[in-house]
């Protein structure tokens, strides 16, 4: 564990923030998805799709 922690000071794996931008676009779409599907009700259920797929699809890749 001290290994990889020394690893990672020496990468400065703590310091990237490239992949932040990218969360926080997901978590607004995320949103943006709930709001929509609480206001009109009719597509709730293909959001539940949208989801449901992309949750298959994570579960999948990190199977691999």
């Amino acid at each position: 564990m001290r290994k990889l922690i020394q690893l990672a000071v020496s990468l400065q794996i703590w310091k990237d923030r490239k992949g932040q931008d990218l969360i926080e676009y997901a978590l607004m779409a995320g949103f943006v998805a709930v709001a929509a599907g609480a206001v009109m009700p009719g597509i709730a259920s293909s959001i539940n799709v949208v989801f449901s797929k992309v949750n298959s699809i994570m579960i999948g890749s990190a199977a691999s």
